[in-house]
This record gives C-alpha cells, structure tokens and sequence, in this order.
C-alpha cells in the first residue's frame, strides 16, 4: 500500500489541524480543501480574508471547514507581538520590528505552532526557502538528543519494492550545504525517527558515500566514516532502535545482489531504507533525478530536528505535494501510541 494512502488512513482515525503560512494559494487551498473532503483534520489557511475567498470561488472550492486567519485582524496578534519581543531579547534574533514580523504569515504560523494552536505547519509555496525556514529555525526548539535541524525527501513507489515497502527517506536535501560529521549524525538520527514513526519499520541507515568501506583516506571518506561512528555511539546512548552502516555506495545499500557481490554483509546492506547524503549537493541531485526519472511520488521538504512537525514545500509543487507534505507532517503529530500501541 502507497505511504500516502496509509498517511491519510491515521489522519482520519486521528484528525489534526494544519496551518499554511499561504492561504490563498490555489494549491494549498485544493490541498485543504482534500484535507476536509477526506476528514483529515481542520485546515486552517493564513493571508488576506478576501483574497482567499477570491481564489477560492475563482476555483470553486467550498471554503467550509476550513479556519482563515488575517493576522491583522487576529486577536492572537498582540500576544505573538510580546512572545517576539521576548525571543528578540532573550535569543538576539535579528527579526525588525515585532509587529511587522507576526503580521508575516510564516512568523504567525510559527507562531501557532510554538503555542499549540496548530499540530503541524506546511509553508514555502509562494516564498524561497531561506524565508520559510527563517521562522522556524528562530522560533522551535530543537528535539532532544538532536542539535542539527535539516531536512528530508520521501520517494514512494506504488509498486517497487525497495526501502520501506517502497519508501526511501532521504537527507539532507534541502538545508545544510557542507555539513559536519557531527551534523551528519543528527541528521542521521532525527530522519530515521522520523522513518520510524511514519512506517513502524526499524530505520536501516546508510551513510553514502562513493565507496563502500574502503581503505581510503580522503577527507570525505573520513568524514562519512566518523559520522557513522558518532550516529552508532548516540543511537546506543539513546536507545534509539535503527541500524547504522557505512560508509557505502548507494547501489550496494540497496541491491542485496551487489551488497553480496561487493562482500558488503550486515543489516543494513542491500536494506537501507534511509539513505544520508555527504552533502547538500548529492542530495539535492539525487532526489530530484529519481523524481523525474524514476516517476516516484516525493513528499517534502520534511524539516528535521525540531521539536514541532513542519514541511517547507517548493515554490515549484503541485496541489498533490502540497496535500502529501501536510499529511507526513500531520502523522508525526500523532502519538506513536495511538498509532501503533507501542512506545
């Protein structure tokens, strides 16, 4: 069964509300509108009242069931004005002027994230990256055992048969352009919880390089190498439930056959069903090549690290990404008990 559709199953046995920073998007208003049919949750839409209900009608979409916000007109506005004044002093955000900041709409759905107005947030479909993410990275905490946020991709097949059943979460994709071993390893971590959470399978880590377990001693290769070794020495820490290999080639972490051939053995080898990237570079051209290519469905940017569920989306995606974005993030809102029975 398509990941998406399992997603959509949970959301409707465990219905949460979602906040987008563009609200008079047409694709995020399509996206809501599949949010209520499907009795997801509440959507709730962020931007100019008018402007939605314009949009809206120019496409014929009921607007029932769905929350708009004007944060100009918000009585929450005052309030978010003080928490941003307090963050300024307290953290020494470079944020301007309070107010002109939680008029924003990324900062005020932030902003209802942060203060449980919201389960999960889907922004970025009308602004760059560097805008969307500015809000979260400034304002969400970071999860425990993780000082790293980055971000991930999902490729699911309807039929192929590889990661997950049929699901590769990849990182980082989209945020940190060199990262560091240290880096790498929260990456690492905060992604395969993340597999964990939305499959229930135990997360099989690669840490990719382009050689598998070789003798060189490039600094790439090192920094592959000490990455796998501190994301193994935190898991066990933690208790963390995922296996940790490399460093390995791509093929040889996803084709038992040249796993074998290569005489690469272990959990992880020809099983990997989270793949982590030396950098941004690879990652961002991998994920990309096999969406064109391979016509898998893609699901992100899933933002990594934070304390609080969230997904930056490209200015470049359709409704179908806007909707697929909102309901990964709206499952990691949802207790792990609730949807598995176990901790």
């Amino acid at each position: 069964m398509p990941l998406l559709t399992k997603l959509i199953e949970r959301l409707q046995r465990h219905p949460k509300r979602i906040v987008f920073s563009e609200g008079a998007d047409p694709r995020v208003l399509q996206a809501a509108r599949q949010w209520v049919t499907r009795r997801m949750g509440a959507p709730i839409l962020l931007g100019d009242r008018r402007l939605v209900k314009e949009t809206a009608s120019r496409l014929s979409l009921d607007t029932k069931g769905m929350r708009i916000i004007q944060p100009g007109e918000s009585e929450d506005l005052p309030t978010f004005v003080a928490q941003l004044e307090q963050l300024r002093t307290e953290r020494q955000l470079m944020l301007g002027d309070p107010r002109a900041a939680a008029l924003d709409t990324g900062y005020y759905a932030t902003l209802m994230l942060a203060n449980g107005q919201a389960d999960a947030m889907v922004g970025g479909a009308a602004v760059s990256a560097a805008s969307a993410l500015r809000p979260l990275f400034q304002i969400i905490p970071r999860q425990e055992h993780v000082q790293t946020a980055s971000s991930l991709m999902i490729l699911d097949w309807d039929e192929r048969k590889i990661g997950a059943d049929g699901t590769l979460f990849l990182a980082d994709c989209g945020v940190i352009p060199e990262p560091t071993a240290e880096q790498l390893c929260d990456i690492a971590l905060s992604t395969a919880m993340i597999a964990r959470h939305l499959t229930n399978d135990i997360p099989r880590v690669a840490m990719l390089s382009y050689s598998s377990k070789s003798n060189s001693q490039h600094p790439a290769i090192l920094k592959m190498r000490r990455a796998t070794e501190l994301a193994r020495a935190k898991a066990d820490a933690a208790a963390l439930p995922m296996e940790i290999d490399g460093e390995l080639q791509v093929d040889a972490a996803l084709d038992f056959g040249i796993a074998g051939a290569k005489k690469i053995s272990g959990p992880v080898a020809g099983h990997a069903n989270v793949l982590i990237f030396p950098d941004l570079n690879s990652g961002n051209i991998a994920f990309k090549l096999v969406q064109l290519l391979a016509g898998a469905n893609t699901f992100g940017q899933i933002i990594t690290g934070l304390s609080r569920p969230a997904a930056e989306i490209s200015r470049g995606a359709s409704a179908h990404d806007v909707f697929g974005a909102a309901a990964v993030v709206g499952c990691q809102a949802i207790d792990r008990r609730l949807l598995y029975g176990t901790p």
